[in-house]
């Protein structure tokens, strides 16, 4: 499958398709709970950069959360070449890309519905890299701020699972910005150690 002129393409349950048809349900349980997890990595050059060892990081992750995708890891990084490869042509050789690989459970059966797909909802996608819009921060540095929300511990989540659920990322942000709008939280961990941002 290839590009049009306007839209990126996706890998979705099985099938290459336009973003705007890669279509999750409103009952899919990572929209729900945030019952999901996800990896990330990106090009250089256009070239994705260790990309076996992130779906091996990924693997490790799904059987953390017990989610099976129904694909195997040669499967994923074919897949993830083949979105890359199909979506090269938006951009231009100075541009790069980020590539993820997104696995949720899946969608909640209501008593009576029949849904065209079952089992886990499999994203593959790429996302422009924000170069341009980030530039500054190399040049001029990040505002920094430590909130007071602290990193979800883990006794309670392992922080090596990426998982789709943000909030505990995302309240530290929240609060971070609204003393500095241009700041990035960085949370602490229960013993008061800096632990993670959002970014």
């Amino acid at each position: 499958m290839t590009t049009t002129a306007q839209e990126r393409v996706a890998y979705f349950n099985g099938e290459i398709v336009p973003e705007s048809k890669a279509l999750v349900s409103f009952r899919d349980r990572s929209f729900k709970y945030g019952d999901g997890a996800f990896d990330m990595t990106r090009t250089f050059g256009h070239k994705i950069f260790k990309l076996e060892e992130h779906i091996a990081r990924f693997a490790n992750t799904l059987r953390y959360f017990q989610l099976d995708p129904g694909m195997t890891q040669k499967e994923m990084i074919d897949k993830s070449m083949e979105v890359l490869e199909a979506n090269l042509p938006l951009i231009d050789e100075t541009e790069d890309y980020w590539v993820g690989q997104r696995v949720s459970r899946g969608t909640d059966v209501v008593g009576g519905d029949m849904w065209e797909h079952d089992g886990a909802t499999v994203v593959i996608e790429c996302t422009p890299l924000p170069l341009k819009a980030r530039a500054p921060l190399f040049k001029d540095g990040i505002d920094v701020i430590v909130p007071s929300v602290r990193r979800t511990p883990p006794e309670s989540l392992s922080p090596r699972a990426k998982s789709h659920n943000y909030l505990n990322l995302i309240m530290g942000d929240l609060e971070a910005k609204a003393y500095n709008p241009a700041a990035w939280a960085i949370l602490l961990d229960m013993q008061g150690n800096f632990a993670e941002g959002i970014g």
